[in-house]
């Protein structure tokens, strides 16, 4: 879909990236081609089409930049996708990390478009950090050279804090880290971290 998208005949509906809801819907110009085949009008759309059609790959583009979100991440600027899951990961990096993890390095964080947004191979595996596909890596990783200290961060805004096996799933890809290591799960607020506490306990409650 990305090629179709880059092409200007698609654009997304608005929504979060990692929304439910998120959709792909064809271009305004796309719906009058496909209106207009097999018609009389059907040439006519066409060149006119193809000779706008660079403007309006431009256009589109320009339309997804301004829906992206600005965030600095060691000293240098990045755009994540919107989206709550995101917000969350912008303030653990410019909110938690000066007031409780100071002077650390981002080493990876991960974007509901571009995936590996930041990822220092290099320093992760010299620290004895195992790489592993996307989907397995924690939200955020963060380190302390000062204090060799790597913190492990996740981020949660819609299930619950991690559970035995994200746990055994993090231990593993960091069991060659001879650095101290810190877990921490982020919420967006106290509410949800409230309510996912009890959810988790209730949980708990119901495995023993």
């Amino acid at each position: 879909m990305h090629h179709f998208r880059n092409a200007a005949l698609v654009e997304d509906n608005g929504k979060a990236t990692n929304s439910p809801n998120y959709r792909y819907r064809l271009t305004e110009e796309t719906l009058q081609l496909v209106r207009a085949f097999q018609t009389s009008e059907w040439q006519e759309f066409v060149s006119r089409f193809l000779k706008y059609h660079e403007k309006l790959v431009d256009i589109y583009a320009s339309k997804k930049k301004m829906t992206m979100m600005p965030v600095r991440i060691n000293g240098a600027d990045f755009q994540f996708s919107t989206g709550k899951h995101n917000e969350l990961q912008k303030a653990i990096i410019e909110e938690f990390a000066p007031r409780f993890a100071p002077n650390t390095e981002c080493l990876y964080v991960g974007d509901t478009i571009e995936k590996d947004l930041v990822k220092n191979v290099n320093k992760l595996k010299e620290l004895g950090f195992e790489i592993t596909l996307h989907d397995k890596m924690p939200d955020v990783v963060l380190y302390s050279e000062d204090k060799n200290w790597i913190y492990v961060v996740e981020s949660v805004t819609s299930v619950g804090p991690m559970d035995a096996k994200r746990i055994l799933e993090i231990a593993e890809m960091t069991k060659n880290v001879v650095a101290g290591k810190i877990f921490v799960t982020a919420f967006p607020e106290e509410k949800m971290m409230r309510k996912m506490e009890i959810l988790h306990l209730s949980v708990r409650l119901l495995m023993i």
